[in-house]
């Protein structure tokens, strides 16, 4: 069967150019059976799996139908987390980019008067959590009456998670005359029912066949640690286990910047890919690793979509992806060509939930594994190193600097000068700075109190109070519990009960205050 083009499906120009910049060329299965339909003006049930192109399905005709109108909102997306709001919302970004269409995020967690302001800067599109929306709209910061398009993104989670009656007071007070797009990997019946209330009679269901996924040939362990300790421990993977070629998948452009600029520092062979840097880079940067010049890449799901190189080794998870799905095309990226592959995820206690429910999707096991000590590093980087210099003196290729090392040896032993040599060879290849194994400890639990860093400072904004009321708000903490408060340039430090260090961290760690995603880190020294 030929395969159906973009340009087969009615969409409009300034889209189609989007869609290729963007590198596809073929629609998927869901995209080539719902974006006719939503091109004729139907509403529309989709059913697939996550993970197979339907912000795509939805987003691209929906730009293709939109014009720009001053100061009106023509579309609602609803999602079930404000990861997917994001998520959603970049993806619209990249194909309405020769649109002028703007699109805004809201959810919970992230200040509502920065998304009130983003609104009322003539805001097309708002994607957003249904809380945080009805939030807005009973602020009349979101009005209904004009509304073109509605879309429920995966519907059965929301109302899995509770949104139901949210979702049904929105839908309620949208313009009648608008397009209701509803997608949902399931169908319940409480799904039909909605739609039975909410949508036209006339309305088009597309259903995609789930397609099997395998594993096989890749051997899956994961690494627990804290989040604060995340990259020690993937410093800690790539010393240890020394991978040839491997790939590192972060959730966001800002991590992957993050971690590229960290681990250069360190001495690691590595560059990034993501949606941001230009063509002509992320060309230059897959040319390099695939021809070995660089060891690790660090990529975006959206960046990797275009990587085919055979001979990655490892596939390493900085953190688990949003969908399933995803961590399948990640995970692919090696085992490929008839080699056995290894992908390895750095998870946390609050991703457990998510790893096993993989285990279940996928029907596979993905074992622990005990993050590598310092003296297990120091083993193997010898080894390496032994092997290295022995392969070198079998080749006979050092003989003119034995003068210098004659040289050498009249002030100093030959021993001290191998120990020496050694050392220094030994530093290049280990290039994290590991002092003590106390990664997954918790020492600061022994004192009563802990000294915390939080990486937002006064030239963002921040505040005594303001950071006051975000650690009681979304940390749930008790005012008189935070103390010795200092607020620097560019980070902050407070006091807390070594108790509630934990139940912070997880609560806080990614939110974003004061337009900055936070980080959280016991202050050593402090």
């Amino acid at each position: 069967m030929e395969k159906v083009k973009f340009t087969e499906l009615g969409l409009g120009e300034e889209v189609l150019r989007a869609i290729e910049d963007m590198g596809f060329e073929n629609p998927s299965d869901i995209q080539r059976d719902a974006i006719p339909v939503l091109m004729e003006g139907h509403d529309l049930i989709g059913q697939a799996q996550t993970g197979t192109g339907k912000t795509l399905a939805f987003g691209a005709p929906i730009l293709s139908g939109m014009e720009k109108t001053r100061g009106q909102i023509k579309a609602i997306m609803l999602t079930p987390t404000r990861e997917l709001a994001i998520q959603v919302s970049e993806e619209l970004k990249r194909i309405s980019k020769y649109k002028g269409i703007k699109t805004t995020a809201v959810y919970g967690g992230s200040s509502i008067q920065d998304q009130i302001r983003a609104i009322k800067s003539n805001t097309d599109i708002v994607v957003g959590t249904p809380g945080r929306v009805l939030d807005l709209i009973r602020r009349r910061v979101i009005r209904l009456e004009n509304i073109e398009y509605l879309v429920l993104d995966e519907a059965d989670e929301m109302l899995n998670m509770g949104f139901l009656d949210d979702i049904e007071e929105i839908v309620r007070n949208c313009n009648e005359d608008r397009q209701t797009l509803l997608f949902s990997a399931t169908m319940p019946d409480r799904i039909k029912a909605l739609a039975r209330n909410y949508m036209k009679p006339d309305l088009k269901h597309v259903k995609i066949a789930k397609k099997s996924i395998t594993t096989a040939s890749v051997e899956q362990f994961y690494f627990e640690t804290k989040a604060r300790n995340r990259f020690e421990t993937l410093c800690r993977i790539l010393d240890f286990y020394a991978p040839t070629s491997s790939i590192i998948f972060c959730n966001t452009k800002k991590e992957v910047d993050e971690i590229v600029a960290n681990l250069q520092k360190k001495g690691y062979s590595v560059e990034g890919m993501h949606g941001d840097m230009t063509q002509g880079f992320r060309m230059r940067t897959l040319e390099n690793f695939r021809e070995g010049t660089i060891k690790v890449l660090v990529a975006t799901d959206v960046a990797a979509r275009g990587i085919d190189v055979s001979h990655v080794t490892h596939v390493i998870n900085y953190g688990l992806p949003f969908e399933t799905d995803s961590y399948v095309h990640r995970i692919g990226r090696t085992g490929r060509a008839n080699r056995e592959g290894t992908a390895y995820t750095i998870v946390t206690s609050k991703d457990k939930p998510k790893l096993k429910q993989i285990q279940r999707v996928l029907k596979c096991v993905i074992d622990r594994k005990d993050i590598p000590k310092i003296e297990e590093i120091f083993k193997a980087k010898s080894e390496l190193v032994i092997k290295t210099i022995r392969e070198e003196l079998d080749k006979k290729e050092y003989e003119g600097f034995i003068e210098m090392a004659k040289e050498l040896t009249e002030t100093d032993s030959a021993l001290d000068i191998i120990a020496v040599l050694l050392s220094m060879k030994y530093k290049e290849e280990t290039s994290y700075e590991m002092d003590d194994d106390s990664i997954e400890g918790t020492d600061y639990m022994k004192s009563e109190e802990a000294r915390i860093f939080i990486n937002i400072g006064k030239k963002d904004g921040i505040t005594k109070r303001k950071l006051i009321s975000f650690l009681v708000d979304e940390g749930h903490m008790k005012e008189n519990a935070i103390k010795n408060i200092t607020i620097l340039d560019k980070f902050s430090f407070f006091n807390l009960k070594s108790k509630d260090v934990e139940r912070l961290f997880k609560r806080c760690q990614g939110r974003k205050f004061c337009k900055r995603a936070v980080n959280m880190e016991i202050a050593k020294g402090k």
